[in-house]
């Protein structure tokens, strides 16, 4: 009977000689998976506040507002700064 020790140096051994199958994380990648890790802190924040409906509706429309191209938020000013988007009517 194999030891796990021996099954995991032949299981290393073994991926060493295959071609992996994902590429090595890219700097693109890195920043998306960062985008998602602040995407779901947001979305708990939000589900803690205000709950699971609100966090839903907040995010369906954001990525609706995203997907037809509006802003998210208004400059203020022609500034930096920004002020908060008025609630779609």
């Amino acid at each position: 009977m194999m030891s796990k020790n021996n099954a995991t140096m032949i299981a290393s051994k073994q991926q060493a000689q295959m071609p992996s199958s994902q590429p090595d994380m890219s700097e693109e990648a890195g920043s998306k998976d960062a985008f998602f890790i602040q995407l779901a802190e947001i979305a708990e924040a939000m589900i803690a506040a205000h709950g699971r409906d609100f966090a839903t509706g907040a995010l369906v429309l954001s990525a609706k507002f995203v997907a037809e191209g509006k802003p998210l938020i208004k400059p203020a000013n022609g500034g930096d700064e920004t002020v908060s988007a008025d609630k779609p009517g």
